[in-house]
């Protein structure tokens, strides 16, 4: 009896232990999701991006950021603006870009290099984009820090990056709240360049008659009147005539 007991009481302690040992490990962590990066999906999942999604999409700009990330180990940084910075570009102002400027607005928006927030204090201004040349008014990118905060200038306007929708680090992707307008496409045209004023000489010429300007009858260029020429000759005729003429009586 106090074998049977003492075996029960053995078991029981067995169970209990083994119980304690499942109840204290931690659940396993779930999966990270499979398959390539994708800008687009990220973008989804955060949400309030539809108006940048759209253009990644129509201007093939997202399939060359997968391609680019899936292939090679350079590298990106996207910033992207949020729903409410595209509503406060003027009414029609995508519409009236052309293909060309669409493709280069968005990417105006992508560094070809990673850059966490910490780095962001070190880089040296301007930041090159996938948009090109950096050179003042075409596609010149500059960024300041203010303790945590990050500014984004494009000569246009200033955004601030509002947070990082995600990173991991080949790819970070930081909200701002203004869509970022390069110089190349929105700057204002140059006024027309003003006629040079006239000069005293030339508005002296302006001021004379047609007939100042011709030339004076005792220029070397202009030919002799021959009225007086006509009345010597014919004197001379006349005269010779005369003599002949008494001669000959």
């Amino acid at each position: 009896m106090t074998s049977h007991l003492i075996f029960s009481l053995s078991l029981l302690a067995i169970f209990l232990h083994s119980c304690t040992l499942t109840l204290g490990q931690n659940p396993a962590s779930a999966p990270a999701p499979s398959g390539p990066t994708n800008i687009t999906k990220i973008l989804e999942k955060a949400g309030q991006f539809t108006t940048f999604i759209r253009l990644l999409r129509t201007t093939q700009a997202g399939d060359q950021i997968n391609t680019q990330l899936n292939n090679s180990k350079q590298g990106m940084t996207v910033f992207a603006p949020t729903d409410n910075a595209f509503s406060s570009l003027k009414a029609g102002t995508l519409n009236s870009l052309s293909s060309q400027q669409q493709v280069q607005l968005v990417q105006f928006h992508v560094l070809p290099s990673f850059i966490s927030v910490s780095q962001f204090q070190t880089v040296s201004n301007p930041l090159r984009t996938q948009a090109g040349d950096t050179s003042p008014g075409d596609f010149p990118l500059n960024v300041t820090t203010s303790g945590n905060q990050v500014n984004v200038s494009t000569g246009i306007v200033d955004a601030t990056v509002g947070n990082t929708i995600y990173t991991d680090g080949e790819l970070a992707v930081y909200q701002v709240d203004k869509v970022l307008q390069p110089l190349s496409i929105f700057a204002s045209p140059s006024p027309a360049t003003a006629p040079a004023p006239a000069t005293p000489e030339t508005s002296d010429l302006k001021k004379k008659s047609p007939a100042a300007l011709s030339p004076s009858s005792g220029s070397d260029d202009t030919p002799a009147d021959k009225s007086g020429a006509d009345s010597v000759n014919g004197v001379a005729v006349l005269g010779i005539g005369a003599f002949c003429f008494a001669f000959w009586l």
